[in-house]
């Protein structure tokens, strides 16, 4: 995490997000005589921004936090478009919707235990479980620490430096490890950021455009080799959109 402030070719937030860099349905129930989530995205034409979407898998606590830590770990610069703006909190709702987010093709069985990262995850919390104890947990510390008040609430300075403890396993969370939280909600950011438009993040291919991916072009392979020019064609989406 760091302050978003522009300096030099490159701001210290993005260099550091891009040396990390890994690219990898209960939905809730509402009342029979409210429109779900989901007409009240298409009447509000979402995908546009986040302010027209309306969460699906998050509370409005949870939905504030998600806002809030996505614009800190990617923020907006003169690089390239932040987290908030590409849509990843959208895309954060949607995939936390999905088979594999509630360990539906994951080996959920025993024993769980703490095991080196080479043997992968080995505890008993699904991606979607990890994410809203998670969330639970740090807004729980802010409050005892912030006189009340919730992580969204906390100025950029306050909330970067949770991040950082969160990172480093160092703010002591009480019901989940703050490295499996944080690594966690960290990769799933990525993914959004990167991912194809169709599943909520990476609007208009704006993250792709920063690093020059040609997307879904059905042949580039003569700039395959090519280092010392940047590709000439904007990207191309899975539904066919030219960026």
């Amino acid at each position: 995490m760091s302050t978003h402030n522009n300096e030099g070719s490159a701001s210290p937030s993005r260099r550091r997000f891009f040396q990390a860099l890994t690219l990898v349905p209960v939905v809730a129930a509402l009342p029979a005589c409210q429109p779900s989530a989901q007409e009240k995205n298409a009447a509000a034409g979402a995908g546009k921004d986040n302010t027209a979407y309306v969460p699906d898998f998050f509370n409005e606590a949870e939905w504030a936090f998600v806002l809030a830590a996505c614009d800190r770990l990617i923020p907006a610069d003169d690089i390239g478009p932040g987290a908030v703006e590409s849509g990843v909190p959208e895309f954060l709702d949607r995939h936390m919707q999905t088979p594999y987010a509630s360990g539906d093709i994951w080996y959920m069985q025993g024993p769980f235990l703490e095991a080196p990262s080479e043997f992968g995850y080995q505890g008993r919390l699904a991606l979607r479980d990890i994410l809203k104890v998670g969330i639970a947990s740090m807004d729980a510390h802010c409050r005892k620490a912030f006189d009340g008040k919730t992580f969204a609430a906390l100025d950029v300075e306050q909330q970067e430096t949770l991040l950082s403890q969160a990172e480093g396993g160092k703010l002591g969370l009480q019901d989940i490890a703050d490295k499996v939280f944080f690594s966690n909600f960290l990769n799933e950011v990525k993914n959004g950021y990167f991912a194809d438009p169709k599943h909520g993040g990476n609007k208009d291919m704006g993250a792709w455009k920063m690093i020059g991916y040609p997307g879904m072009r059905a042949d580039y392979i003569d700039w395959i080799s090519v280092r010392d020019k940047p590709y000439p064609l904007g990207p191309v989406d899975l539904a066919g959109r030219r960026g």
